[in-house]
């Protein structure tokens, strides 16, 4: 299982747009790995455009404003816990690396999950 790191495209289920996360380590592969407790708000975990959920204070707070017509607002993560690793292969600095099925809950109730790799293996025929 490959893990992921910096780069790694990542989406929420309310966030209209990805978001690419960003792990700042000391360890290194060709980009920095990333563990389980890289999931802080702005630093590692950027906004994905604007939420639709009415569970976010800020979009209720907006749809009430508009009498009612779902409006969106800033999708900034508020991380309920940790990412919730895949199968575990690897640590970084003691804890398990994220990898492709590892997945971070927002408290509104999004569900982030790494959706593209940041790097690809291409193998030459030849």
């Amino acid at each position: 299982m490959m893990h992921i790191g910096t780069g790694v495209m990542c989406m929420c289920s309310f966030g209209a747009a990805p978001s690419v996360l960003n792990v700042i380590k000391t360890v290194m592969s060709t980009t920095p790995a990333g563990n389980m407790m890289d999931m802080a708000p702005f630093m590692n975990i950027p906004p994905f455009g604007v939420c639709i959920t009415q569970s976010n204070p800020a979009v209720a707070a907006a749809t009430a404003a508009a009498l009612g017509v779902p409006t969106p607002a800033p999708c900034i993560p508020v991380i309920a816990g940790p990412w919730i690793p895949g199968p575990v292969t690897t640590m970084v600095s003691n804890m398990p690396t994220i990898n492709l099925m590892s997945t971070l809950m927002c408290a509104y109730g999004g569900v982030i999950k790494p959706v593209a790799p940041s790097q690809t293996t291409v193998m030459i025929q030849g």
